[in-house]
């Protein structure tokens, strides 16, 4: 059974541009070997920081009005790395792992009344062994200044006060992620003891091996000493040809399977990610068709009452023009000729916008 594993970090102003660096995979290279950065573009963020840490922590500091006298020694931010072990990450795969991140976050915001504003970034990293999530954030807790007015203010030490306080952070964890539907145990007494982040990540990136006890190695009985070079000798080739010969020839091939393991989950990966893509596009593309269909609709009704208005514009000028006739004693033909030739206008409304474009097209090849 895998174990819910929440372990917490303490950094002072000038431990942040090292954990910034790490935990946002800003550095070209790194001392930790079990990074693939061929996998980082997997690692993703549930909050994203957009400054430096120290820059993250005075712009929270002034937006959320946190009070508390901070000096160079004093601690100023948490850090959480949040994860199980690898075979749990494999059985519930890749969409429940970020739910289980997901949920771990919000526990976060939750526990001791922290609030989201208050964290700095949560990055999760898949270029590692194991998944896990660095969640950085400001120990804020709630108190009366000395004008009896209840403030903010950012305390660690506050914050940690309880003196099993790790224990009581493990235990509503526990509880809280396992109320989600993750099948996972608390970790034992022994395992509660606080240790450093680097020993507790080699520690959760340890290999299982193959059972060996089937193979046995009788101890002989010696009548003559002298037989004990000859048989430590014989003691190391059976060693060597029964074990460790057999170990190194199937760690070669496992190595060689998880190569191409990782080449081939790294091409689903990506196969999942354009597909992902496709879909959004299309229900994009759905949304803009049927806007434009809406759209397209209310230009047609438009465009009717228009046929409308000109209809009867025509009829207008028409009755004007048979008007005009009948007090000239013209007929109505040569009244609209004399109309059209004195004002330089179409009385037909369709030849009228084929006359003004026309001449506007000839204004421009002469300003040419």
């Amino acid at each position: 059974m895998s174990y819910a594993i929440i372990r917490n970090e303490k950094y002072k102003r000038d431990n942040l541009k090292g954990i910034y660096r790490h935990n946002e995979r800003k550095n070209t290279n790194y001392s930790n070997k079990n990074i693939d950065k061929t996998r980082t573009y997997l690692n993703y963020a549930i909050k994203q920081s957009n400054n430096s840490y120290e820059k993250e922590f005075d712009r929270l500091k002034e937006q959320n009005n946190l009070k508390g006298q901070i000096k160079d020694v004093s601690n100023i931010v948490c850090e959480y790395i949040i994860t199980s072990d690898i075979d749990f990450f494999r059985n519930i795969g890749l969409e429940e792992t970020k739910r289980y991140f997901q949920e771990s976050y919000n526990f976060v915001c939750e526990y001791k009344g922290l609030g989201e504003e208050n964290i700095l970034s949560a990055n999760i990293h898949l270029d590692e062994e194991t998944p896990h999530m660095h969640l950085t954030f400001i120990p804020v807790v709630s108190s009366i200044d000395k004008k009896g007015n209840e403030i903010r203010k950012v305390a660690c030490s506050e914050f940690w006060k309880e003196r099993d306080s790790y224990r009581i952070l493990q235990d509503n964890y526990y509880n809280y992620i396992t109320s989600k539907g993750f099948d996972l145990q608390r970790g034992q007494p022994s395992e509660t003891k606080h240790i450093s982040m680097e020993d507790y990540k080699k520690a959760t990136n340890f290999h299982k091996v193959k059972d060996l006890t089937d193979i046995q190695i009788k101890q002989p009985s010696i009548k003559d000493i002298s037989q004990i070079k000859k048989i430590t000798i014989d003691r190391d080739t059976k060693i060597e040809d029964e074990i460790i010969t057999p170990l190194k020839a199937q760690n070669s091939i496992l190595k060689e399977q998880n190569i191409k393991l990782v080449k081939e989950l790294t091409k689903v990966e990506n196969i999942v990610n354009k597909a992902d893509m496709c879909v959004l596009e299309n229900k994009e593309l759905n949304k803009k068709n049927r806007e434009l269909k809406l759209e397209n609709k209310t230009l047609r009704k438009e465009n009717h009452k228009l046929y409308d208005i000109l209809d009867t514009a025509k009829d207008i000028i028409l009755t004007i023009c048979r008007w005009v006739a009948r007090k000239l004693n013209l007929t109505i033909d040569r009244t609209i000729d004399t109309i059209e030739i004195e004002n330089n206008i179409c009385i037909e409304p369709s030849e009228q916008i084929q006359k003004q474009k026309y001449e506007k097209e000839l204004e421009q090849e002469i300003e040419m």
